[in-house]
């Protein structure tokens, strides 16, 4: 990995704030397929999942009740404490997190907010050789906490723990499908699999173009890319931090490096500029941190622990777009409704600016409409 300094490391820092996802190259083969399974359904699901999902030819798209109890009970007494401990600390993270509802009454204007949850929601869990349950609990637990009434679960030939996790959180609809074709499916819905209201949860290039490309019809949660982390020091143990990087060191070689500073100040401004997913700070430092995923602080608050059971989502923004949002949230299930309660008092106090503004901009409907309610008080 490479040590960088002065002019060297800061041209290292322009090109990690000038990072990005680049989609475009696979845009055209995801157009095809979304436009496959919005064309015929279920029947492009299938051809797609058995081609690359692996399901068999006689198998269901969707994941029988029996199945999902026999993952359960098949599990061990280990993996199902591990499950329960993580979900719950997941979810009281989210009860402390959601939005609340308030309304002020002044001069006879009441306003205010309420908070409704989505109807509906697909969760993404990725494929591949090991089950990532984990992103189950993230994507599932906190659709849970704000009220979703309906949460479906998609995911390519998902092993039996993602069953036994979508079981124990009394997920039922799960299917056997992944790729652009699952989100497709999800963000227009087919003969089998009803469309959601938002989509959520990480995969790979096609996945992250798919959302990208339904984004207009379906709501989505973030568009993720290949993972990032930065630990922002001037000391630690040594193996602390190479643990945190332990299994990546082709990715190190490739794309790591070591960024040293001429003060503390500029290394806060690179941090931020940076917006990495993961940072790891030293105790004190996280007043200066503004743009970031997830703030991991001291010596034992390893990023690990953040992916599993500490409580916070790790489903987490790449590519610089810890710019401009954090990580999945509760929040992220919830809509914020506007309300407002005028009395007659109320819109008298107000009706000269509305009237006058409504006519500065052409309005005149509006502006009568105020004059019509206040001749009438």
């Amino acid at each position: 990995m490479r040590i960088l300094t002065g002019d060297v490391a800061r041209r290292k820092v322009r090109q990690l704030e000038a990072r990005g996802s680049d989609l475009e190259s696979l845009e055209p083969a995801v157009r095809n397929i979304i436009a496959d399974i919005r064309k015929t359904g279920d029947r492009a699901l299938r051809i797609y999942a058995e081609k690359w999902d692996g399901l068999k030819a006689n198998e269901a798209l969707r994941v029988s009740q029996a199945e999902l109890e026999t993952a359960w009970a098949m599990s061990a007494p280990e993996f199902k404490s591990a499950l329960r401990l993580a979900a719950a600390r997941i979810r009281r993270f989210c009860i402390a997190q959601r939005l609340r509802e308030w309304q002020r009454t002044a001069g006879g204007i009441t306003t205010g907010q309420v908070v409704r949850p989505l109807e509906s929601v697909g969760c993404y869990v990725p494929g591949g050789r090991h089950p990532l349950v984990s992103t189950l609990l993230m994507t599932v637990v906190p659709a849970q906490v704000a009220g979703v009434k309906r949460i479906c679960v998609v995911s390519p030939n998902p092993k039996r723990e993602v069953l036994a996790a979508a079981h124990m959180l009394g997920v039922s609809e799960v299917f056997r499908v992944g790729g652009a074709q699952a989100v497709a499916a999800l963000a227009y819905g087919t003969q089998s699999v009803p469309r959601v209201d938002k989509i959520v949860g990480p995969g790979n290039s096609y996945v992250t173009a798919a959302k990208k490309l339904v984004s207009f019809d379906c709501s989505i949660d973030l568009l993720a890319g290949p993972t990032e982390a930065l630990i922002f020091s001037n000391r630690g143990r040594s193996e602390f931090i190479a643990a945190e990087f332990a299994i990546a060191r082709r990715a190190l070689n490739r794309r790591g490096a070591v960024l040293l500073a001429s003060s503390r100040e500029e290394a806060i401004s690179w941090a931020n500029r940076i917006a990495p997913e993961h940072i790891t700070v030293e105790p004190g430092a996280v007043a200066g941190i503004h743009n970031a995923g997830s703030i991991f602080v001291g010596d034992y608050s390893a990023q690990a622990a953040g992916d599993y059971a500490s409580g916070p989502n790790h489903v987490l923004p790449t590519g610089g777009a810890a710019r401009f949002r954090g990580g999945l949230s509760v929040n992220d299930f919830l809509k914020v409704i506007t309300v407002q309660d005028l009395s007659r008092k109320g819109l008298s106090r107000i009706s000269k600016a509305v009237t006058h503004l409504a006519k500065i901009e052409g309005l005149t409907a509006h502006a009568e409409s105020i004059r019509v309610r206040c001749a009438h008080a």
